[in-house]
């Protein structure tokens, strides 16, 4: 069917060989796409011929046949070949299938039409549009003849069917053929441009170039389609506009074209601007206009939605509210803005609906969280509406904004179940990343990646959605391994595979991982992408690198408003110096940024550290400035960071204006406030007007309640909190469980702690610990072992508090050995450095057994330089050594006036050890350096909880309204005391002075006050009674006389533990 190509001279036009011209080659590759030509056009030649002369002239049946004057019989061939013509014409009219074309290239060379060049230009088309391009350029190189019809019907084809590169191969041997092209070819042309995208520009400027030397530079056919490339393709819309002010006779697809170049620029203003002018030049509006301008109005965030308003009343002005394009773009508008209750309306209104007019009603649904809205609107449409695969993808996003996932799993298993059986799923990629989000979204991680194994078309956004639904449901390990399975693969990471990988490594801390991560960013020449970088910010800031956060922040060429915040958050987490995270806030500022709520409370965090008021009230009134007071998260910092600062009237103040703002966070910033600032009894006060204002307590608030009652050791307060708890149902939180034996432990009830502890479902390691600690507070030394025992074997490994507290027990009990043994497994077993604290336990432990020798050996082999709580340790065994260790006892004052000279502590350690050591003078100079120094000792008191409240002694008290009663009560013991045995340990007085008046200043110390009042009312239950001091000697040996008498135990907590006295005995075994 092949015939060679026949060259003959066409008798279409061509490019007068008189004149030289030559133009630019436009290309996107190496290849010429336009050579040098010698050929000049000039289409006022006397050779040029209209070019609808030329078509008509092709579209005669007879125009191939040259007749002499002919016989009848020679017409009835005429009539014969005319109808043969007239019904391949026809059959060209009507054929849609390869099949079919093929035939009807048959019947045209059977009936020796082969030559004509229209049916040729027919068959061209037809192979064109059932899609067959080979079979269109078989017919087109086998044609002896061709007009320009037949070259831009080739063009055309190409351009239809996405072959741009084929489109201007064949428009560049047009024109070296010398064909002029018309206005068909060159819009086909420049449409296969635009196809191209940025890499189009180029060859477009060039037919530009050769479009400009002919009469169709200002046709409007041509000028919409250059309208339509410049605008596309070009950053600047300047080209199109150009293009479009040289078009002597707009018409509407031209004012819709440069509309629309504008509108999908988001430029409402000129958007507005150019609609208006296109009303004065008397072009109405169609449905592309009003389509472009609610694209505008959507653009527009704050005059979008009134935009979109005016609009929609012009529509029913024009009544196109049942237009299927206009109704579908204002349905997607208003559910854009949140106002679905139009777009529902809209959607009823609209005369004809399709899938996109379903799909954007479906997207304004889901943005707004109404996921289950959207999946019913579906439901409804499916058999209204033709369903396409977007749909699928749309409702897969809705199923996943579910309020219960367990629900939004079972209908979207329904919806994979239906597109696995129509095939769907493997047809197109989009749906299977969509159910991989909703899996993962709806807490079926499980199932998302069971679906992306069976995926058999995976993407790169197949993977974006795999990396980041593991990061989501905080499998990070899994997210960084499918990172690196992706790069095994042959797709590249985007900005969103890098930002996902990051997010993983900066929940793990993973540096090293993070810092290889980046490196590949470098490579790919992603790292400057500012979300890649905001990503790499907050990998360096989790794992502490202050550095190189600098470096990538500096590195970064623009920095939008989340840069700031993550820089400003790095300092403030990492304690980095308050200088720079004010000068990042100032520089933020100055280059047009505005702090938002997260930028006000990363820096209130890190400033709040200054405890500086005033700085803190200059950020206030910048807040109230930016009209940011009256988001809840701000209030909660303002009230963390003035309880921090003391200013408890800033806080009330704040809080009494929140209302119905207030949150959890809210209550507990004030709780936490109260108890940084003492205010202990405010703070139970406001815990029992959260219950009554049904404000339900959380883990924090019942944690930080706890630790109050543990503070102040108000076990009756204790008590009510945990029983609601218990009402609560969240007593079985790992986190209350634990507070609840820390509170327990601390306020004298060990068996009540070891009870819980006991029965609780899952411990942690603050649980273990704080058991621990609790047998180590109340003597209870080998039974704080016991459990450490059992840690090791079932329990977390053990972490620096851990050993605190063993070796705190073992220092009650004096276990010097085994006490050595944990300290040294500390690094040998557990990788643990010791910290300061432990020395402190182990010089606690070496001067309560008397080895002072090993003490002083242990402090000058230590790693580290001592601190003044290792020095006050030091002392404190010094003082109750009875003047054995004098020297070291200086050694350690001198050590502390250099580190604490303010610290009242430093010279009552040092005044008793003269005293205990009978250094009177000593003592008398101590006490005088004190008071020059204008350094007030704290003073000892001692408290009972009473049911009519806490009762507060201190020595020698005359105040309290039971006073008679209480010495009258106090003489009493004192005298069955010394009739059962007791002799006053005068030692403990600290003074100079007579026995006498030794004896009655010892019976009058603030915790026998207290016991004596305790003793007044009747009473079988334990007495509990609480002292700020260390207890003394005295005191301590009179409690054991006294619990024999009243037949009554007595729990004292002072500084250091806890005593229980039974029946004359005392649970430290006078070890303490």
């Amino acid at each position: 069917m092949l015939r060679g190509k026949i060259v003959s001279k066409h008798k279409a036009i061509r490019l007068c060989p008189s004149h030289t011209c030559s133009f630019i080659n436009f290309t996107t590759s190496s290849t010429p796409f336009l050579q040098n030509s010698t050929s000049s056009l000039n289409l006022f030649s006397p050779y040029f011929t209209p070019i609808q002369n030329l078509v008509n002239q092709y579209k005669s049946p007879h125009a191939h046949l040259t007749l002499s004057p002919f016989s009848h019989k020679d017409h009835n061939f005429l009539d014969q070949t005319s109808q043969k013509f007239e019904n391949l014409v026809f059959k060209c009219k009507n054929c849609c299938d390869i099949r079919g074309a093929k035939q009807l290239q048959s019947h045209v060379i059977k009936d020796g039409f082969f030559s004509d060049v229209f049916l040729s230009n027919s068959l061209i088309n037809l192979y064109v549009k059932v899609g067959d391009l080979g079979s269109a350029r078989l017919v087109f190189d086998e044609m002896s003849e061709r007009n320009m019809v037949t070259w831009a019907c080739l063009v055309s084809g190409y351009v239809q069917n996405e072959l741009s590169e084929e489109a201007f191969a064949v428009f560049r041997g047009m024109v070296r053929e010398g064909i002029v092209p018309n206005s068909y070819a060159i819009g086909s042309v420049l449409r296969g441009c635009y196809a191209l995208g940025s890499r189009g520009v180029v060859p477009g400027l060039q037919i530009h170039g050769l479009v400009s030397k002919t009469v169709y530079a200002f046709d409007v056919v041509v000028c919409n389609v250059l309208i339509s490339l410049y605008g596309g393709c070009m950053e600047s819309p300047d080209y199109a506009f150009r293009v479009f002010g040289e078009i002597c006779e707009k018409n509407s697809v031209s004012w819709n074209s440069i509309i629309s170049v504008y509108s999908k620029r988001g430029d409402a203003c000129s958007v507005f601007e150019l609609s208006s002018d296109m009303q004065k030049e008397g072009s109405g509006f169609s449905e592309y206009t009003f389509g472009s301008l609610i694209t505008a109005a959507c653009s527009s965030v704050e005059y979008g939605l009134s935009l979109l308003k005016q609009i929609l009343a012009k529509v029913e002005r024009f009544g196109c509210l049942e237009d299927l394009y206009v109704g579908s773009a204002l349905v997607s508008g208003f559910a854009r803005f949140g106002l679905l209750d139009i777009a529902i309306e809209i959607f009823k209104q609209m005369g004809a609906r399709n899938a996109v007019t379903l799909n954007g009603l479906m997207v304004g649904l889901v943005r707004q969280k109404r996921g289950e809205e959207a999946f019913y609107i579906f439901k409804e449409m499916n058999d209204l509406v033709e369903i396409n695969s977007d749909s699928y993808v749309v409702l897969l996003s809705a199923l996943a904004e579910f309020k219960l996932p367990d629900e939004g799993r079972s209908k979207g298993k329904m919806v994979h179940g239906y597109v696995i059986r129509t095939g769907l799923c493997d047809f197109k990629a989009e749906i299977g990343n969509g159910l991989i989000n909703m899996y993962a979204k709806c807490d079926a991680i499980d199932d998302a990646c069971s679906t992306f194994k069976l995926m058999r078309n995976k993407n790169s956004v197949t993977w974006n959605s795999l990396i980041s639904a593991l990061d989501q449901n905080e499998c990070f390990e899994d997210a960084i391994i499918s990172f690196h399975d992706m790069r095994r693969s042959t797709l590249i990471p985007s900005k969103f595979t890098l930002i996902s990988a990051l997010s993983s490594c900066a929940s793990l801390g993973w540096m090293r991982m993070g810092e290889q991560i980046h490196c590949e960013g470098l490579k790919l020449g992603l790292d400057t992408d500012v979300s890649v970088s905001n990503a790499l910010l907050s990998v360096y800031a989790e794992c502490g690198c202050i550095t190189e956060c600098k470096k990538v922040f500096s590195f970064m060429p623009d920095h939008d408003q989340i840069s700031w915040n993550s820089i400003i958050g790095a300092y403030s987490n990492n304690e980095g110096p308050i200088s720079e995270i004010i000068n990042h806030f100032k520089k933020m500022m100055q280059e047009g940024w505005s702090p938002n709520d997260i930028t006000f409370i990363n820096t209130l965090a890190s400033v709040s550290s200054l405890t500086s008021c005033e700085l803190g009230r200059q950020i206030h009134a910048l807040v109230i400035k930016c009209a940011l007071m009256n988001s809840t998260p701000i209030e909660n910092a303002f009230l963390s960071f003035y309880g921090k600062c003391g200013a408890m009237v800033e806080c009330e103040n704040i809080f009494s204006g929140m209302f119905d703002r207030r949150d959890d966070m809210s209550w507990n910033s004030m709780i936490s406030g109260y108890i940084h600032n003492g205010m202990l009894p405010n703070a139970m006060n406001l815990v029992r007007l959260m219950l009554q204002s049904g404000q339900k307590l959380d883990c924090f608030t019942f944690a930080s309640v706890l630790s109050v009652c543990a503070s102040v050791a108000t076990l009756e307060h204790g008590m009510e909190v945990h029983a609601c708890g218990i009402r609560s149902c969240m007593q079985s939180d790992v986190v209350i469980g634990s507070a609840l034996v820390d509170m327990y432990s601390k306020c004298g009830r060990i068996d009540y702690a070891s009870r819980f502890f006991e029965l609780m479902p899952v411990r942690n390691i603050y649980s273990w610990n704080s058991m621990i600690s609790g047998y180590a507070r109340h003597g209870h030394g080998n039974k704080a072992l016991d459990i450490f025992a059992k840690l090791k074997l079932h329990g977390p490994l053990p972490d620096p508090v851990t050993f605190v507290g063993v070796l705190s027990a073992c220092s009650h009990v004096g276990l010097v050995d085994e006490a050595f043994k944990h300290f040294e497994s500390m690094y040998k077993v557990y990788r643990l450095t010791p910290r300061m604290e432990h020395y402190s336990c182990m010089v606690d432990l070496l001067g309560r057994a008397g080895e002072f020798d090993k003490l002083e050996d242990f402090v000058n082999r230590m790693p580290m330089s001592p601190n003044d709580l290792i020095w006050r340790t030091v002392l404190g065994a010094c003082s109750r050594a009875n003047g054995r260790k004098n020297d070291l006892g200086r050694k350690a004052s001198d050590m502390l006036m250099k580190l604490e000279p303010q610290n009242s502590a430093n010279y009552v350690l040092l005044s008793n050890m003269y005293a205990f050591g009978g250094k009177w003078e000593d003592m008398e100079r101590t006490r005088r350096d004190m008071s020059k120094a204008a350094i007030k000792k704290e003073a000892g008191c001692s408290w009972v909880t009473m049911k009519d409240g806490v009762h507060v002694f201190v020595a020698g008290d005359k105040l309290h309204p039971d006073k008679d009663a209480i010495y009258e009560k106090l003489r009493e013991l004192q005298t069955k005391m010394k009739d059962a045995g007791y002799v006053p340990e005068t030692k403990f007085a600290l003074f100079d002075l007579d026995p006498e008046n030794i004896e009655e200043l010892l019976s009058y110390h603030s915790e026998r006050l207290a016991v004596a009042f305790v003793l007044t009312r009747t009473s079988e239950l334990p007495i509990r009674i609480m002292k700020n001091l260390r207890v003394c000697g005295d005191c301590h040996s009179a409690f054991k006389y006294i619990s024999k008498i009243v037949c009554r135990q007595i729990i004292l907590r002072d500084s250091s533990r806890f005593h229980h006295f039974v029946d004359g005995t005392c649970s430290c075994g006078d070890y303490w």
